[in-house]
């Protein structure tokens, strides 16, 4: 590697997170891997595979650099650590840019075949595969960087986030075969470009005429209360706390009851106790529900006995305005690290990172939840980026979605806004409304088409109503999930299989592979 490769490779690191939240540049995508290819397009597959690197860790580490908070102000970590653990984690996410560019390499020394034609490919899959291999982390997959431009993310209904990531990869591969073309005297590539220009011009046509078409008022009509209490983190599990916690659900809710609402949501983990056995302060939200005369869908760690063991979840439960529990649903997907700890026997000194969160069991039941007017989708937190997860709740029933979450622990960072964008897909793929409950903020509503059309500001005690509408069609994407990434993931293999192929057929060629 010589230094322009490694000034290409680390611009490209530094460009991508200038396209997401808090920057929002979303235009930066468009163009943000044009200098990694430049670098990396002549380059034996091993030397491709450290370029990307370089890349993926240099993005990453502008991503979630929010860790780093979470890890010194909840976990009591050091600094120093802290920024250790950063940089490994941003390592090991470089992993799903790294691969797809080292195959695309190798594909394009074996078949000659055109980064336009690979990477696109590999690279979609390769954030499939994230989004599942090892619990999953699919933090602000490319195509999530669109999430505020609605013509271009409409076509989701059909191939999930995952279609958008392809559109732009495909679109950084064009720019550069022109670039590359300019740059060497050589022919225009009008084929590449035309690709493209039908490719865009399909997608935004799709989208606009989704916009246009799509009855945002369908159905029957629920009003909705979104309660943040903005309970500090450091604190909200303190008992001497517990008290005033509750205090401010009561006045935030009763301030929204004028409004009427059919059910007032609160955020995860709202009542700091287990609210299916601590009957004293049970009573006090039952005090509550009675005051607004409404359903109430509150966030509580609960528990089962299994096999003479108690087994603790973070829940969500609905309650009646009879104060009835009318359900419950623990949450499926949780937080490594956060709310349970992968192999704990191997790395007890972790414990620490996640010291006041808890040790939880996963539910396993995709279950919605009921009120008169419609079932919903009560999605915890970081489920919320998991787009399969949710798609399965749809097609269950859900005529809506809701998603409670405590944000606290991202600080006054990018991470809240982050989290926020991802819940724009997950309305478009399965044409439904979000209603999102966050502690500390950003608590909010999204329509069918993506829009986030009404939220609170960061780190204030705050209540927002709003009418939403239950929907009971069905999209291609809800009923059928990731078959565009399928479909690129074994066009994929099919490309390595081939490569693979003709490399053994050529045993001169094993060698310069590095």
């Amino acid at each position: 590697m010589n230094k322009k490769e490694i000034i290409l490779a680390s611009s490209s690191g530094l460009l991508m997170p200038l396209a997401f939240p808090n920057f929002n540049l979303s235009f930066i995508a468009w163009f943000c891997l044009v200098p990694i290819i430049i670098a990396v397009f002549k380059s034996s597959p091993a030397k491709g595979l450290l370029l990307s690197t370089i890349t993926g860790t240099v993005f990453h580490l502008g991503l979630v650099y929010w860790v780093t908070v979470s890890m010194t102000s909840y976990g009591k970590l050091p600094l120093a650590v802290s920024i250790l653990v950063l940089i490994l984690f941003s390592f090991v996410l470089s992993i799903f840019i790294s691969i797809p560019i080292c195959l695309s390499c190798y594909v394009k020394k074996h078949l000659n075949f055109s980064f336009l034609l690979t990477l696109p490919l590999f690279w979609t899959s390769s954030e499939y595969i994230k989004s599942w291999f090892l619990t999953g982390f699919p933090w602000e997959n490319l195509g999530y960087s669109q999430f505020n431009v609605l013509p271009v993310i409409q076509i989701a209904d059909i191939t999930g986030v995952y279609g958008i990531t392809f559109i732009i990869v495909f679109a950084n591969c064009t720019l550069f075969c022109l670039l590359n073309a300019l740059a060497t005297d050589k022919k225009i590539p009008y084929r590449e470009l035309s690709a493209l220009t039908l490719l865009l011009f399909i997608t935004i046509l799709y989208g606009q005429n989704r916009l246009n078409l799509l009855d945002k008022n369908q159905g029957s009509p629920i009003k909705i209360s979104l309660v943040q209490p903005n309970i500090p983190q450091d604190v909200k599990w303190n008992p001497e706390y517990l008290t005033k916690t509750l205090e401010k659900l009561d006045y935030l809710s009763v301030k929204s009851s004028p409004d009427n609402p059919d059910i007032v949501i609160w955020p995860e983990s709202a009542t700091p106790f287990f609210f299916q056995a601590d009957e004293m302060h049970k009573k006090t939200v039952e005090k509550i529900v009675k005051k607004i005369n409404a359903y109430i869908l509150l966030g509580s760690p609960s528990w089962e006995v299994v096999s003479g063991k108690p087994k603790f979840y973070n829940s969500a439960f609905l309650i009646s305005p009879e104060n009835n529990i009318k359900g419950k649903y623990n949450k499926i997907h949780l937080v490594p690290y956060g709310e349970y700890i992968p192999l704990k026997l191997l790395f007890p000194f972790i414990d620490k990172m996640v010291e006041g969160i808890g040790d939880f069991a996963s539910g396993n039941i995709v279950k919605n939840l009921s009120i008169p007017s419609s079932p919903f989708a009560a999605i915890i937190c970081y489920e919320i980026i998991f787009p399969d997860l949710v798609r399965r709740f749809v097609k269950e029933g859900a005529g809506f979605i809701v998603n409670i979450t405590n944000d606290a622990w991202f600080g006054a960072t990018s991470a809240p806004y982050q989290h926020l964008s991802m819940c724009s897909f997950r309305a478009v793929e399965n044409r439904r409304y979000v209603a999102r409950a966050a502690n500390t903020g950003i608590s909010a509503f999204i329509s069918p088409d993506g829009q986030i059309y009404k939220q609170t500001k960061l780190f204030t005690d705050d209540s927002l109503t709003a009418i939403i509408y239950k929907r009971t069609d069905k999209t291609f994407y809800s009923l059928y999930g990731d078959m565009f990434a399928l479909i690129c993931t074994c066009l994929s293999l099919l490309f390595i299989y081939m490569a693979k192929r003709k490399r053994l057929k050529n045993p001169d060629t094993i060698l310069s592979d590095n």
